[in-house]
């Protein structure tokens, strides 16, 4: 049998096998508040090893899209409850990925006068949908020294109702251009205190993070996933090579669940991280030409990885283990639904069994 389909001891939460759903964000959160449609969806979805959600800002300054999931508020607790109640019911196990923006968001979306805000002034390129079409996005607020450590608090309290959620455990979103990835990235860290500069303080708030989610709920509930060398959202690293052997020695110490690479390039970065960190790797490989698929189940025979996640694979096809697992066939993916909607393209993937029916 491939190891994929082997248990895993996830920080004391047993997986039934390796094959992890990554977050993917599908903007059905009206009002921010999960709904029993999201429910059904993940649930659908439950014979993965590990479900990791779609990114949920952990405060109302941290929402970068439209009708994206919180986890900030008493509402938004009781409706994820339902999901998780839903996938536990299913007998699968689930992580809440929190995911604070930065300055990747738009004032539009947010209540009040609140404004994007970032490790430093400066506006990434591009345009943001919002309720009014494509916008350019804007020059975030540098987030001063107490902000900072605010913000690490909001991450430690959303931590928090993600346990009271039901959740299993949560990952920090430190990759793709947003707010943790923001800090660590050359270019939209230029700040010259302690939160930036050198090496050391550009991994500080990562590391921070880190730690009082830990203290929070416990390190074994605890991943990170980091994406070296991503230029997404307008993200460029000088010192990748320096920037995150440095970030995983520092954290390596707290115990983590697991640590989530989405990989951009070279192997032998991801190499070097596994040899760095002691607890569960589950990766992204790098696919330039295509997705992850049953071509890389090796990748976990072979040990370059524990688990693998996969994303427009399991948005398709919900019974994605046991499709894996004898060969096919496989759904495509509806690129026209993958973001907002109802039902179609989120729901109404057919599993095997109705395939066959």
């Amino acid at each position: 049998m491939s190891t994929a389909f082997q248990p895993l001891d996830l920080g004391g939460t047993e997986l039934a096998n390796r094959i992890v759903m990554s977050p993917m964000t599908r903007s059905r959160a009206y009002d921010t508040v999960p709904t029993p449609v999201m429910a059904e969806y993940y649930a659908q979805r439950a014979g993965a090893g590990l479900i990791i959600t779609e990114g949920i800002q952990p405060s109302a300054v941290g929402q970068g899209y439209p009708h994206t999931p919180g986890l900030h508020s008493d509402e938004q607790v009781e409706g994820w409850r339902g999901v998780t109640d839903a996938v536990h019911a299913a007998g699968g196990r689930i992580f809440a990925q929190l995911m604070h923006a930065g300055r990747i968001g738009h004032p539009s979306l947010l209540p009040g006068d609140l404004h994007p805000v970032g490790a430093s002034p400066v506006r990434a390129a591009g345009q943001l949908y919002t309720g009014e079409g494509m916008t350019d996005l804007v020059t975030p607020v540098e987030l001063s020294p107490a902000e900072i450590e605010a913000t690490v608090a909001d991450f430690a309290t959303a931590a928090r109702n993600a346990i009271d959620a039901g959740f299993d455990g949560i990952e920090l979103h430190g990759a793709n251009g947003y707010l943790l990835h923001q800090f660590l990235a050359d270019n939209t860290n230029l700040r010259d205190d302690e939160w930036g500069g050198s090496v050391e303080n550009r991994i500080r708030f990562v590391v921070e993070v880190v730690r009082a989610t830990s203290e929070a709920i416990g390190a074994h509930r605890v991943g990170l996933r980091i994406s070296p060398a991503n230029s997404y959202n307008d993200i460029a690293e000088e010192t990748t090579e320096e920037l995150y052997p440095a970030l995983v020695d520092a954290i390596d110490p707290l115990g983590l669940a697991y640590l989530h690479i989405g990989e951009m390039g070279e192997r032998a970065l991801t190499l070097e991280l596994r040899k760095r960190f002691s607890g569960v790797l589950i990766l992204n490989p790098h696919t330039p030409d295509g997705v992850t698929g049953p071509d890389h189940l090796p990748l976990l025979d072979d040990g370059v990885a524990d688990a693998l996640s996969f994303g427009a694979m399991f948005l398709a096809n919900p019974d994605l283990p046991v499709r894996l697992a004898n060969g096919g066939p496989f759904n495509a993916p509806d690129q026209s639904t993958f973001f907002g909607g109802a039902e179609q393209g989120y729901i109404d993937y057919p599993a095997l069994t109705s395939v066959n029916a």
